[in-house]
């Protein structure tokens, strides 16, 4: 399945020496500890909270529009404490999704209005159905794909994820480009 073109306007958009495309309608709190890996797209009106703790994204992921990346938090009796969120190589976030998981392997698809937990694993390869919402905690295995609400494992998913997602998020950024006008 070819994707097709999708245009944005250039002074919308920074692009950094890593090839990473960072919509200027993008709320980046606490700009100095995120890191884009390269060839990263961030696209407008999302957020992503490193004010809270260090955002690290690995190479070819998609963050789409109104979706919130916080870091995962643990509630203690003196206070709230922050920790570091890992998001690995070739993952898409979906619009209008919140993420607050622990960590995300490589290779990961999560659909659009998606809530995905306090403190989740997300491991390599694997899938979160559109408007799933994952609980507090979960761990999501290799291969499998959630969905629903509170998020279940409702399938499997081919060996061939990773090249698939490999194929999905380049596609996705060359067809990303600049409108003409």
């Amino acid at each position: 399945m070819e994707l097709q073109d999708m245009y944005y306007n250039k002074s919308e958009y920074v692009e950094t020496a890593s090839g990473n495309k960072v919509s200027r309608q993008t709320v980046l709190c606490g700009s100095q500890n995120i890191i884009l890996v390269g060839k990263v797209i961030v696209q407008s009106d999302a957020i992503v909270r490193a004010d809270l703790a260090n955002v690290r994204t690995g190479r070819y992921c998609i963050i789409s529009k109104n979706s919130v990346i916080r870091p995962p938090y643990k509630k203690f009796s003196h206070g709230v404490a922050f920790f570091p969120m890992r998001i690995g190589d070739h993952v898409f976030i979906g619009e209008n999704s919140v993420v607050n998981a622990a960590d995300i392997g490589s290779y990961v698809y999560i659909g659009k209005n998606v809530v995905i937990g306090r403190r989740c694993i997300l491991k390599d390869c694997s899938m979160i159905d559109d408007n799933t919402i994952l609980p507090p905690e979960t761990v999501v295995p290799s291969f499998t794909k959630y969905g629903g609400s509170p998020g279940l494992c409702i399938g499997e998913l081919p060996e061939c994820t990773q090249e698939l997602m490999t194929d999905y998020t380049r596609s996705y950024y060359q067809h990303f480009i600049p409108s003409r006008n």
